[in-house]
């Protein structure tokens, strides 16, 4: 080692960050390894580099005792006293070795230890970069397609877009450059593993952030987002500006700013609805394009009873129930759809009118269970399936054949 190898490690420290102690400390734990290795020995040793000229020495260390048991970690007091006159039982003899070729082994040890420290700074700089942007959109170039995963050139690493995280039908071809969703960064001992996703709900929430002004500026917020990745996305949103229409500003003029999402996301259709304290219009409005009569809700049991013309009942349930499936997630709400033919034939079987039926159920949403939580699944890495309502707890006059529920779509074959 010289002052040549004490410059390099400067550079080193300065373009790579890594700290030029941290090597010295690394390389004196792996010389002392190489030692016992090369020289098949069980020594006691003990190395120490010179900060400032990069110069290595090497000692051997015994123990001093009365009878010796271990020849390699053990020395008598008399042979102690003859290295020097002041050595007592219990102290530790220390002297320099000086191996042939050791100077070759601890060139070869420096090398590997420097570019190992390079290695692991460098994966260490990249986890950094990249777990401050969870959730956030990342732009990447398809690089190669095995066993179904995806991997994506991001320029300074590779990420992967598993299969469970990929849009059904949706095609890859190398060189495709593509928006996804950084879901989740993990750090593994081959350094950083970058996760994508091109399912999750959230990706549509930043693409509407990027495409929509009025929402990066948080004049339109996003409430919440109900997704079948791939077929069909609900959104629904609000102005905090009176002046402001959520919903012109999310469609853009002429449709141009959802057209660019659709786009993105390969003609997934998307429904933007508005979002309302009052949880009977909120409902009402998440069932678009069907239109909605009636609406009774039951705050208690997070149920309610929706009334569409009968030849709106096919659009309010949509093809295999999706289009109240996605009702329900978007608004926490159970839902159950009749149209004016099933829903007077409900009335006089269970005796009741629409004033008493009423009163089983409320109009009013001003109870305090009634609000969902701003944005409570948006951000989520398991997606807003996980409060998606379901079937328990049914109101004794809820009809469990018409109600509509993520895990029931065998109910629904109008079309």
């Amino acid at each position: 080692m010289n002052v040549e190898f004490i410059t390099a490690l400067n550079e080193i420290e300065k373009e790579k960050g890594v700290p030029k102690e941290v090597i010295f400390e690394a390389l004196e734990s792996a010389l002392i390894s190489s030692y016992k290795k090369n020289f098949k020995t069980a020594q006691n040793v003990e190395v120490e580099m010179n900060r400032e000229t990069g110069e290595i020495s090497l000692f051997a260390l015994k123990d001093v005792v009365e009878v010796v048991e271990d020849k390699n970690s053990e020395i008598s007091l008399e042979d102690a006293k003859r290295i020097h006159a002041s050595y007592e039982i219990g102290d530790v003899v220390r002297y320099k070795l000086q191996p042939e070729n050791f100077g070759r082994i601890a060139a070869q040890t420096a090398k590997q230890v420097v570019i190992q420290r390079i290695k692991d700074a460098e994966r260490d700089v990249i986890y950094d970069e990249y777990i401050d942007r969870e959730n956030e959109i990342i732009t990447g170039d398809v690089q190669r397609i095995s066993k179904n995963n995806v991997f994506f050139d991001l320029g300074k690493t590779e990420a992967i877009l598993p299969p469970n995280e990929q849009i059904s039908g949706e095609y890859y071809e190398q060189g495709q450059r593509i928006k996804l969703l950084l879901l989740e960064v993990k750090k593994t001992t081959k350094g950083p593993q970058i996760i994508l996703s091109r399912s999750h709900p959230s990706l549509v929430k930043r693409l509407f952030e990027l495409e929509v002004p009025e929402i990066s500026q948080g004049i339109v917020e996003i409430y919440s987002i109900a997704r079948e990745a791939g077929s069909r996305t609900k959104i629904a949103v609000f102005s905090k500006d009176p002046d402001v229409d959520p919903l012109g500003a999310c469609v853009g003029f002429k449709g141009n700013r959802v057209k660019s999402i659709v786009d993105e996301l390969y003609n997934e259709k998307i429904d933007i609805v508005i979002w309302e304290k009052e949880i009977d219009k909120f409902i009402a409005n998440s069932l678009s394009p069907s239109k909605v009569l009636k609406v009774f809700v039951n705050p208690k049991e997070k149920g309610a009873m929706v009334v569409v013309p009968d030849y709106q009942l096919s659009l309010a349930i949509g093809k295999e129930g999706q289009n109240a499936r996605l009702a329900a997630k978007l608004t926490n709400w159970k839902v159950d759809i009749k149209s004016e033919t099933q829903f007077e034939e409900y009335l006089e079987e269970n005796h009741l009118s629409e004033e008493e039926l009423s009163e089983i159920f409320s109009y009013s949403s001003s109870n305090e269970d009634t609000d969902l939580e701003h944005n409570e699944w948006i951000d989520s890495k398991d997606g807003i399936d996980e409060n998606t309502p379901q079937e328990e707890n049914d109101l004794d006059y809820f009809e469990e054949d018409n109600f509509v529920d993520e895990n029931v779509e065998d109910n629904f074959e109008q079309e």
